[in-house]
């Protein structure tokens, strides 16, 4: 899994950066999308296999903070491009006080040109750095007495609070604060996008204006789909135990994994762009 997850999304980013059809803003962001899954998955499943292989393993305290920052920081860099994400598909699809980008694609070109792409990208991954590492910060200044065995399978925030002996309620209190702009307020862009989305959608006279509109953002409500479902049901019921532990699994492991497929298996443009890469290479050999 962890293999076939790398070839992947190196795939979806090779199509992204080559492909001259792949130049819209939604591939833009799912090619950055790719990366941070890339990054997800290596900070956590070598470890992980390392535990499974052994039957446990030990990790440096610099180690395990690394990893949870890589943790932390990726998982935000998630939430905000697919609120990026879910913006452009409203731009694309319906826009209040403006015409309707459909109709009007010109409009829709002059609003998600370039600039803005690179402007929300690097928003997305400064947030990112500040909110992961303010944590970090603050977590580095704990103290551990003992016995520091983790019950997780990775540098998770809970499990770590729990095997502090320094009184981590301000750190409980800055780690909520800070899931604000990471969790909520995220997911509420994008069910505010999608409700306009489908309100616009469902005015559409023709069944097959309808479809055809859908299809351009059903993949990327699929992976939000998983990604906060998984998500939101564990940081809501955080004493779960062991199925805590599965959904960690579904959201840092299978998620990754699944992210590339859902885009490929439903999307003309990257399969189009896949048999024309396939070809290209087959041409060289």
């Amino acid at each position: 899994m962890y293999s076939m997850t790398i070839c992947e999304n190196l795939l979806i980013i090779l199509l992204v950066s080559t492909s001259q059809r792949l130049r819209s803003p939604m591939y833009f962001f799912l090619g950055h999308l790719a990366l941070s899954d890339i990054v997800l998955v290596t900070s956590i499943v070598p470890k992980m296999l390392d535990v499974i292989i052994r039957g446990g393993s030990t990790i440096s305290y610099v180690g395990c903070l690394a990893q949870f920052y890589l943790f932390g920081g990726t998982v935000s860099a998630e939430c905000f491009l697919l609120t990026a994400m879910s913006y452009d598909r409203y731009l694309a699809i319906c826009r209040p006080l403006h015409y309707i980008a459909i109709c009007n694609p010109l409009h829709y070109n002059m609003v998600m040109d370039l600039t803005f792409c690179l402007k929300a990208v690097l928003l997305c991954w400064v947030m990112m750095i500040a909110v992961t590492l303010t944590l970090s910060v603050t977590m580095s200044h704990l103290w551990f007495c003992g016995p520091n065995v983790i019950d997780h399978f990775f540098c998770d925030f809970d499990p770590l609070l729990e095997l502090s002996c320094s009184d981590t309620l301000f750190i409980k209190i800055e780690g909520m604060i800070l899931a604000v702009p990471i969790v909520p307020c995220p997911f509420i862009v994008i069910l505010v996008s999608y409700m306009y989305i489908i309100i616009t959608i469902l005015k559409i006279p023709s069944v097959t204006g309808r479809q055809k509109t859908f299809s351009t953002c059903s993949s990327h409500l699929a992976v939000v789909s998983l990604y906060y479902g998984s998500l939101i049901i564990m940081y809501l019921f955080p004493n779960m135990g062991n199925v805590k532990k599965i959904l960690s699994l579904f959201y840092t492991v299978v998620t990754p994994l699944l992210n590339p497929m859902i885009y490929s298996l439903s999307n003309r443009d990257i399969k189009q762009a896949f048999r024309k890469l396939s070809s290209k290479m087959l041409a060289v050999l």
